[in-house]
């Protein structure tokens, strides 16, 4: 049951009795996280913003639905943008475009090789993060990106925090071994 002295659940309350207000308040207190995650999941802001307003509208749509089960309202809706990003990769070419204004700049203190390869580097992180499966690119995000605890992903992801820590341990193990693949970082 939720706690009526937690301002949050006060809040939760009144936003699934249909208060535009309350809900406004949890979107406020959410909406950088899961367009963070939706954006590191994606890779495009423009997606991510649209992906991040559908989570919303599917949470102030169904919010009169929603239970308390003992685990924080954002992994309510976590899941929600998990889903959904899960579709958009489902429907999506594998045809990667980076539209220009998300092409970096070198500034002018930057020689423009060590921009290069640290952008050629980053790009190959991501693309090796990218092609890891679904539910260990999550762990990542919200672990690096949100820098959630081992409990908080763990309710987020329904996994106990020892789970949580085991697919951590491997998945930085796979990166390990990936990293040592030198065609991995040519794309070959």
């Amino acid at each position: 049951m939720p706690d009526p002295e937690n301002k949050d659940d006060v809040v939760l309350s009144k936003a699934s009795q249909g208060d535009l207000d309350a809900f406004g308040l949890l979107y406020e207190q959410y909406v950088d996280r899961i367009f963070n995650y939706i954006y590191y999941r994606t890779g495009n802001v423009n997606d991510a913003e649209d992906l991040t307003a559908r989570v919303f509208q599917r949470a102030l749509h169904h919010i009169r639905n929603y239970t308390d089960r003992g685990v924080p309202f954002s992994a309510w809706l976590y899941r929600i943008a998990h889903n959904l990003v899960a579709n958009w990769h489902r429907d999506r070419s594998r045809k990667q475009e980076i539209p220009l204004n998300e092409v970096q700049l070198v500034s002018k203190g930057d020689h423009p090789e060590s921009t290069l390869v640290r952008t050629q580097e980053q790009e190959a992180l991501l693309r090796m993060i990218r092609s890891l499966p679904s539910e260990r690119q999550q762990l990542l995000i919200l672990k690096f990106v949100d820098h959630l605890s081992n409990s908080e992903i763990g309710a987020i992801m329904g996994r106990s925090e020892g789970a949580v820590k085991s697919l951590y341990h491997r998945t930085l193990l796979t990166l390990r071994d990936q990293i040592g693949d030198p065609d991995q970082f040519t794309g070959e």
